[in-house]
C-alpha cells in the first residue's frame, strides 16, 4: 500500500503541473508621450503625491483627513470587500488539497421472530470511518481559480486605495467649499455695509433737498437685495458641512461647531509633479484594479477550458464495524479501499464550449472596462491642467478688477458726498464691486478644487496604512447552542 501512494504522489506531482487556458499578461494601449496641457516634469510617484494636501498648511484640513480616514463608511466597505477576498482566495486554496471526513453510527435493531414460538432477535451494531477524496488538477482548473481568487484580492486592495483617493478629494473639496461660502458671506456684509452707509447718505442729502426720493428707495433696494443673498450663501454652507460630516462617518451637524469660524480658502503653493500619461497605469488606484480584474477573469477562461478535460480523483475509504463498542479498530473488524476514478466529458450539448465562450467573452468586457479606465484617466488630468490653468488666470484678472472697482467705488462716494458725482455713479460702482469680489472668490474656490482634481487624477492619496482585518462586527456566539423559542432575537 505504501508504494501505492508513492506511485500516486509521483502522477500527481507531474500532472498538477499541467494548465489549459490563457495566461494573464499586461493589456496594453497606444498613450501620447505627453500631457498637451503640460511639459513633462518629474514622476509623480506615490510617495510625492501622497497626502498633498498637507501642501496647502491648513490645520483644519489635515484633521479632517484623519477623521475621515477613520470614520468613512464608503472606506469602511472596501476594508470589509478585502477580508471577503482574502477569504475567498483561502477558500480556493482549500480546493487544491484533499478533503478527509470522520463518520460514525451506533444501530439498536429488533429483527422479527423467525418462525412461531421463538423469540425476536435484537442486536446492536457500531460503525466508524473516515473518506478521503482529492481531486487531481491535471489541467490546471484549481490552480486557475487560486490564481483568479488572489487577483480578484489584489483587485479589492486597489479599489480601497481607490475609495481613500475618491475620500481625500471629495473632503478637501467640500471644505474649500466651506471656506468659499464663507468668505463670500463676509463679502455680502461688507457690501450690505457700505450699500446702507450710501443709503444714510442719500436720506440725508433727500432731506437736505439735494438727491431725489428715488435714489433713496435705489439705495436702500441695492442694500436689500446684497443682504438677500446671505441667507441662501448659508444654507450653502451648512450643506457642505453637513456633507463634510457625513464623508467623516459621522452626523449631518457633527462638524458645524469646528467649521463654525470662518477660515481662509486653502490655495495651493506649488504645483503638483505632472509626470508622463504612462505614470497614470501605475499611480491610479482604479487602472490598477481593472487590471487585476483583467487577470482575474482571463483565469477563469482557464477554468473554463478545463472544464472541456477529463477529470481524475483519488477517493479512500477505512471504516470498522462489531456488533460491540469494544471490539471497534480491531484487525477483523477493519476494511478499506483506495482508487482513482476518472471522469471524461463526451457529450453535453455544447454547454462545456459555451461556458468557455462566455468566459471568453466576459474577459473581453474587462479588457475594454481597463482601456476605459486609462482613457478616462488621461481624460481627468487633461481636464484638471487645463481648468486649473484657465482659473488661475482669472483670479489673476479678477483681481485686478475687484482692486479697480474698489477704487472707483470709494472715490465715486466721495465725490457724491460732496455733490460732485451722481448717486447712478455710486449705485453702479458698488454694485460692480460686490460682483468682482464675489467673482473673485468663486474664482479662488475653482482654483483650489482644480488642484484637488488634478491630484485626484494624477493618482494622489492616502498612502499610510490602512487595517483592512478588523471586522466590524463581532461574533460572540459561534458554537451550536441551544435555541428556545425559535429563532433568537
Amino acid at each position: 500500500m505504501g508504494r501505492a501512494v508513492l506511485i500516486a504522489a509521483a502522477v500527481s506531482s507531474l500532472l498538477t503541473g499541467c494548465a489549459v487556458g490563457p495566461e494573464p499578461l499586461a493589456p496594453s494601449l497606444d498613450l501620447p508621450s505627453r500631457w498637451h496641457r503640460a511639459s513633462t516634469s518629474s514622476a509623480p510617484t506615490a510617495a510625492v503625491l501622497g497626502e498633498w494636501w498637507r501642501d496647502l498648511h491648513d490645520p483644519v484640513l489635515d484633521r479632517l483627513m484623519e477623521r475621515a480616514v477613520a470614520g468613512n463608511l464608503d472606506v469602511s466597505t472596501a476594508k470589509a470587500k478585502i477580508r471577503e477576498a482574502r477569504a475567498s482566495r483561502r477558500e480556493a486554496i482549500g480546493g487544491l488539497l484533499p478533503s478527509v471526513e470522520a463518520s460514525g453510527s451506533a444501530t439498536r435493531r429488533r429483527t422479527a421472530a423467525a418462525s412461531t414460538g421463538s423469540s425476536p432477535v435484537v442486536s446492536n451494531l457500531f460503525q466508524g470511518g473516515f473518506d478521503a477524496a482529492w481531486e487531481l488538477d491535471l489541467f490546471g482548473a484549481q490552480a486557475r481559480t487560486v490564481e483568479a481568487a488572489g487577483a480578484a484580492e489584489a483587485a479589492s486592495e486597489d479599489d480601497l486605495d481607490a475609495a481613500l483617493l475618491t475620500l481625500v478629494g471629495d473632503v478637501a473639496t467640500s471644505y474649500a467649499e466651506v471656506r468659499g461660502f464663507q468668505s463670500r458671506i463676509a463679502s455680502a456684509r461688507r457690501s450690505a455695509r457700505s450699500q446702507r452707509e450710501t443709503a444714510r447718505l442719500t436720506r440725508t442729502k433727500f432731506e437736505a433737498g439735494s438727491a431725489s426720493a428715488v435714489d433713496v428707495a435705489k439705495a436702500e433696494a441695492a442694500a436689500a437685495s446684497t443682504e438677500a443673498d446671505i441667507p441662501v450663501l448659508e444654507t450653502s454652507t451648512a450643506q457642505a458641512v453637513h456633507r463634510l460630516s457625513v464623508l467623516t462617518g459621522a452626523a449631518p451637524g457633527t462638524l458645524a461647531s469646528d467649521l463654525d469660524r470662518p477660515g481662509a480658502i486653502p490655495i495651493p503653493r506649488k504645483g503638483l509633479p505632472k509626470g508622463v500619461p504612462a505614470d497614470v497605469l501605475r499611480n491610479r488606484p482604479d487602472v490598477r484594479a481593472a487590471e487585476r480584474r483583467l487577470a482575474q477573469y482571463t483565469a477563469k477562461v482557464g477554468v473554463a477550458e478545463a472544464a472541456l478535460y477529463p477529470s481524475v480523483d483519488l477517493t479512500g475509504s477505512i471504516s470498522t464495524s462489531a456488533t460491540r463498542l469494544g471490539d471497534l479498530g480491531r484487525a477483523s473488524t477493519i476494511a478499506w479501499s483506495w482508487g482513482p476514478s476518472v471522469s471524461v466529458p463526451i457529450f453535453e450539448g455544447g454547454r462545456l464550449v459555451a461556458a468557455r465562450d462566455a468566459a471568453e467573452a466576459v474577459r473581453d468586457q474587462y479588457l475594454i472596462a481597463w482601456r476605459k479606465a486609462v482613457l478616462t484617466a488621461l481624460e481627468d488630468v487633461e481636464n484638471a491642467l487645463v481648468a486649473l490653468a484657465q482659473d488661475r488666470v482669472r483670479v489673476e484678472r479678477t483681481a485686478r478688477a475687484v482692486e479697480g472697482y474698489r477704487k472707483a467705488a470709494a472715490l465715486s462716494r466721495d465725490l457724491y458726498r460732496n455733490g460732485s458725482a451722481s448717486f447712478l455713479d455710486v449705485l453702479d460702482a458698488e454694485r460692480s464691486l460686490y460682483t468682482a469680489e464675489d467673482t473673485l472668490v468663486q474664482a479662488r474656490v475653482s482654483v483650489a478644487t482644480d488642484h484637488v482634481a488634478l491630484a485626484k487624477a494624477l493618482g494622489g492619496g492616502w498612502v499610510r496604512p490602512v487595517d483592512a482585518s478588523r471586522p466590524e462586527t463581532t461574533d460572540d456566539a459561534r458554537g451550536p447552542r441551544l435555541r428556545i423559542g425559535g429563532a433568537e432575537p
